[in-house]
């Protein structure tokens, strides 16, 4: 068995209204910093940046429903992330923390995006690390509109259903390309020595299966490649028929943002294989109908387009580009990551 908890990280069950949620805590004062895991993953990914922080800040991690040791309860992707980002906010509320900084990887940069549209408030500042397009992942062109009506080829039905079986069975091997440790050495992380493998891993394999949690149903769909987001689980909650947060633009009171990136990032990217479009386009997926209809989605292009409009709003961003990281900067160039972090926190507490 996996040890799977570092020395100096608790773990606890937090009951709210809405669920309860396991959160991961490093003690510390009272500043409180919120990490917000992604897909396929837990909180466990982000222990050691918790304990790298600064004392003076209090850091918890929290497991999204259907992840980790929090309720496998169903999600409703038609709220977009909104079942993941009011979790997170029962959280906050059930803890008495009145306002926090948000950190978010891959998806839960879109849960703290729809976190501070919903809650302004209860938001300090986001570090968004690798995150999903403010609006969604697939289907839309750099101006956030839609290829097709329903944006066909989003959603659930694009997921590999040998890695959601091997998930389903626990399979701690890399006996195949589709295998979770396979997929974490080759999508995850960029290096090829990063250490806790194992507990990596053993987070990855606490996500839950089903049509309402991972990765969800579709619909079938007119147009290539034939199917879309359905009204169910962890994919549709980011399709962007049901998700869109560039509303951040006009929000009254804009909270500073940073942005960290790995420029070998193989799920977010404006050439993401995780993107139908993408492998259309290679021809790994068959009928791909042309760049005019099926362009891969932009996705680094389109967050920082809505940036620059955040700031030149009234907000700010700063974006820190890691050349040699992957989607998890964080495990990929750790000391870079720590530093950014907490410079951007100081600088805006």
């Amino acid at each position: 068995m996996t040890e799977t908890l570092f020395p100096g990280i608790t773990a606890r069950r937090i009951p709210t209204p809405r669920l309860t949620a396991n959160v991961l805590e490093r003690a510390g004062g009272d500043e409180p910093v919120v990490f917000v895991h992604g897909n396929v993953s837990s909180a466990l990914f982000y222990q050691k940046t918790m304990l790298a922080l600064p004392d003076r800040y209090r850091a918890l991690a929290v497991d999204l429903r259907g992840f980790g040791d929090s309720d496998t309860l169903p999600v409703d992707a038609t709220r977009g992330l909104r079942d993941f980002s009011d979790d997170v906010a029962s959280v906050l509320d059930a803890l008495g923390i009145a306002r926090a900084h948000l950190v978010g990887w891959s998806m839960g940069g879109g849960v703290i995006l729809q976190l501070l549209l919903d809650r302004p408030e209860l938001v300090a500042s986001l570090t968004l690390e690798s995150p999903v397009s403010p609006y969604g992942f697939g289907g839309t062109r750099l101006d956030g509109t839609l290829l097709t009506p329903d944006a066909a080829g989003t959603g659930g039905g694009g997921a590999n259903p040998d890695f959601v079986a091997r998930l389903e069975a626990g399979d701690f091997s890399a006996d195949a390309d589709t295998s979770p440790r396979s997929v974490y050495r080759s999508s995850y992380v960029a290096r090829t020595d990063v250490p806790d493998e194992d507990v990596w891993v053993a987070s990855m394999l606490t996500t839950k299966t089903g049509v309402g949690n991972y990765p969800g149903d579709s619909v079938p769909s007119e147009s290539w490649p034939g199917f879309a987001a359905g009204p169910n689980g962890v994919l549709n909650t980011m399709a962007p028929t049901y998700f869109n947060a560039s509303g951040i633009v006009d929000l009254a009171v804009k909270p500073p943002i940073l942005w960290v990136r790995g420029g070998k990032d193989a799920i977010v990217s404006d050439a993401s294989f995780f993107d139908l479009n993408m492998l259309g386009k290679a021809g790994i997926i068959p009928g791909w109908p042309g760049d005019e209809v099926a362009p891969p989605q932009q996705m680094v292009a389109q967050t920082r387009a809505v940036l620059d409009r955040y700031a030149a709003n009234g907000g700010r961003y700063t974006e820190v580009a890691l050349p040699d990281a992957g989607h998890g900067p964080h495990l990929d160039e750790p000391e870079a990551f720590d530093a950014a972090l907490a410079a951007h926190l100081a600088s805006a507490s």
